[in-house]
């Protein structure tokens, strides 16, 4: 799906959540991965979709989210780089979910 980027960087995790539903209900878009830095304080969100789509969903989320962002941006054809960075951060998230759900030794 999609061969546009957007990002929304936004203060506290709650913001971003609520970003990240803006995003998906505004237009087609697939969330892909998010960064939290300094804490969770700072967290940027990334999805992904066709031109259009993450344009329209990134202004929606700019404009109605419950704080305002600190930066937003939408790539469209990403260089190989960027998404080789992007899939990095997604490979990472899912490698901290599989943990969180495999039970500790002599768990059931």
């Amino acid at each position: 799906m999609g061969k546009a980027l957007g990002f929304i960087e936004i203060s506290g995790v709650a913001a971003a959540v609520d970003a990240l539903d803006l995003m998906c209900k505004a237009a087609n878009v697939e969330f892909v991965t998010w960064e939290r830095k300094l804490g969770g304080r700072l967290v940027t969100v990334i999805v992904r979709g066709e031109v259009a789509a993450v344009q329209q969903a990134v202004e929606a989320a700019a404009a109605h989210a419950i704080k305002r962002p600190a930066a937003k941006a939408v790539i469209a054809n990403p260089h190989a780089e960027v998404r080789r960075l992007v899939a990095l951060s997604a490979a990472r998230m899912k490698r901290a979910g599989q943990q969180q759900e495999e039970p500790a030794a002599g768990e059931p």
